[in-house]
């Protein structure tokens, strides 16, 4: 299973920055989870950010955020990346243009082959993924869910995705099954529980997303291991 700190290892250092991704690199973590967002650049054009919550009001603030190519940077050569583009009609700034997808999809292409099989897309706006697929369908996409339900599993096969990514509260045995029956991946948001990750990957789930990287290489016993240098979103048999 793999573990993926969630904006970084955000449990240690404040989310989505720099120095929270090189340390979740630094821990071992197999991947990170970031959120990139369309912002003002001050100067009458756009630039992309990594940013959880909507864009601050003040373009000071709005300056001071980090940029998409400078949390890649903080990333390494190693570790996977989910990007989850946030578009949710129910948070400020959704955008049904998805005017932010083309840019994202050239920054992440200009860092080259050697990131190629790194990436993964995701989002809880199924329109923003099926547009991913169609514009730049060499980067995989995942479906973003609070509930897992029948029709979200459907609805992730029929547009060509390749995995979900459900909250952990709910999760059971037979989800999981489900979903890897119908070919998805499952990637689990957020867990911090030492015996809820054992549990997880007792029940086959694929990737834990979690604050604290560290502690999930322990509870699965991979404290003393070294870290992964090729690790695959492929969902392992």
């Amino acid at each position: 299973m793999n573990v993926v700190g969630h904006r970084g290892a955000s449990g240690s250092l404040p989310e989505n920055t720099p120095a929270a991704f090189a340390l979740a690199d630094e821990m071992g973590a197999d991947g990170v989870e970031l959120d990139v967002r369309l912002a003002p650049d001050g100067h009458g054009g756009t630039r992309l950010v990594v940013f959880h919550n909507p864009l601050p009001d003040s373009q000071r603030e709005v300056d001071e955020l980090p940029s998409f190519d400078d949390v890649l940077d903080a990333c390494g050569e190693r570790m996977l990346v989910n990007v989850e583009i946030k578009n949710s009609e129910n948070e400020g700034g959704h955008d049904p243009t998805m005017a932010m997808v083309a840019p994202t999809v050239a920054a992440m292409r200009r860092r080259g082959p050697s990131w190629a099989d790194r990436w993964l897309f995701s989002s809880f706006n199924l329109d923003t993924m099926n547009h991913c697929r169609s514009v730049a369908p060499e980067i995989p996409t995942a479906f973003l869910v609070s509930d897992l339900t029948a029709e979200s599993v459907d609805a992730a096969v029929d547009g060509g995705h390749v995995a979900v990514h459900p909250w952990v509260g709910t999760l059971t045995a037979s989800q999981v099954e489900a979903c890897h029956t119908a070919g998805l991946a499952v990637n689990v948001w957020t867990c911090n529980d030492p015996d809820r990750i054992r549990e997880l990957e007792t029940m086959g789930v694929d990737g834990v997303c979690t604050d604290v990287p560290e502690t999930a290489r322990i509870a699965l016993g991979r404290d003393d291991d070294p870290a992964v240098l090729n690790p695959s979103w492929e969902r392992r048999a």
